[in-house]
């Protein structure tokens, strides 16, 4: 009987993968969330995390400290203009 029922689970999870309609979702729209929510949330965070440790490093006196501050500050032009480099790649691409 447990088995039916695992056999039952993974035949709908394949049939809402192969057939996405049925699942009412989509995947040029699930796509474009998780493109969103990474553009608008984890890049900045993770651009203000990385001069936070550049910071850190700085204040320490790592000897690689410069090196730090100058990825973090590359980093930090990358995640706030992320949005700015999709549409200019989207504008190259349509």
């Amino acid at each position: 009987m447990k088995f039916n029922k695992k056999l039952v689970f993974l035949l709908s999870i394949g049939l809402f993968y192969f057939f996405p309609e049925l699942a009412l979702a989509s995947v040029e729209s699930t796509l474009s969330n998780v493109q969103d929510k990474l553009v608008s949330t984890i890049l900045p965070l993770v651009a203000i995390l990385g001069l936070v440790f550049a910071g850190f490093s700085f204040v320490m006196g790592s000897p690689s400290a410069r090196s730090h501050l100058i990825l973090a500050i590359i980093g930090a032009f990358v995640g706030f203009g992320s949005q700015s480099i999709v549409n200019f790649i989207r504008g190259l691409v349509n």
